[in-house]
């Protein structure tokens, strides 16, 4: 059953990220009205040194986790910043039915799941009717894919990914 709710996985590196932004402005040129969050990496002197949350529509963002941020919630070496994060990434996703006909989220990972308001809102957006592309972390991808099509990002795949979540995103609306 296809509810146009398309969760990627994948290893580190795999193309994830690539896969939804392409895809996104696949379909903001096709006129349709995107929104949602990014979460790129921060690299100082050829090193990641933390992570920002991105309002794809807004561009507002907010450092999201970082080596040197202190913080109870510690994924690896980074502490994240857990208000910073809702600063951006709630508001972005709040009206997000209203407001957009597609949303992109990338990711939801371990980082982002700190927030109970994001994990809540993200089980909202998967019930809801908005066609959603969304990276989502290997080991969380058993917990997600009964809420859309599970597809495991690739070296052999991910050229032709998003051409083709466009499309079916375009049947769905």
């Amino acid at each position: 059953m296809d509810r146009g709710k398309y969760l990627l996985t994948g290893p580190p590196g795999s193309g994830k990220s690539t896969v939804i932004s392409r895809c996104a402005d696949l379909l903001r040129g096709r006129g349709l009205r995107v929104g949602g969050i990014s979460t790129p990496e921060l690299r100082m002197g050829g090193r990641r040194v933390g992570f920002r949350v991105v309002d794809l529509a807004s561009g507002r963002e907010a450092l999201m986790a970082g080596v040197d941020r202190p913080s109870t919630h510690r994924v690896g070496r980074y502490g994240v910043d857990v208000p910073a994060f809702e600063s951006v990434a709630i508001p972005a996703l709040e009206d997000a039915e209203e407001r957009f006909d597609v949303l992109c989220v990338d990711e939801i990972g371990r980082m982002e799941l700190c927030s109970a308001q994001f994990r809540a809102r993200i089980l909202e957006l998967l019930s809801s009717p908005i066609p959603m592309v969304a990276a989502v972390h290997r080991d969380y991808a058993g917990i997600y894919e009964r809420y859309g099509t599970l597809i495991w990002v690739s070296p052999e795949n991910r050229e032709e990914l998003p051409m083709s979540l466009a499309s079916q995103i375009l049947r769905c609306l």
